[in-house]
């Protein structure tokens, strides 16, 4: 599926309707963004929810590291 869309002065662009649906791509959902050759690509981030110990106390260093090490697992990780 080809489609045109135009950049903004902001340098921002808008991901048509029918894509977003194709991908389910909802308000605050994160995409990655490569550069391959000519093309840049757009991939949703697909979310895991980490496994969390039942009883234990979350600390916010612990939940900020468990989203840390999520987005880089999910960035940076291929597919």
């Amino acid at each position: 599926m080809k489609t045109l869309v135009k950049v903004t002065r902001n340098f921002q662009v808008t991901i048509p309707a029918g894509i977003r649906e194709r991908l389910d791509i909802k308000v605050g959902d994160l995409l990655s963004v490569e550069v391959d050759g000519g093309r840049i690509i757009l991939k949703k981030v697909v979310q895991e929810i980490p496994m969390i110990r039942l009883g234990r106390e979350l600390t916010i260093d612990d939940i900020n590291r468990l989203i840390e090490e999520g987005l880089m697992r999910n960035v940076g990780g291929g597919d």
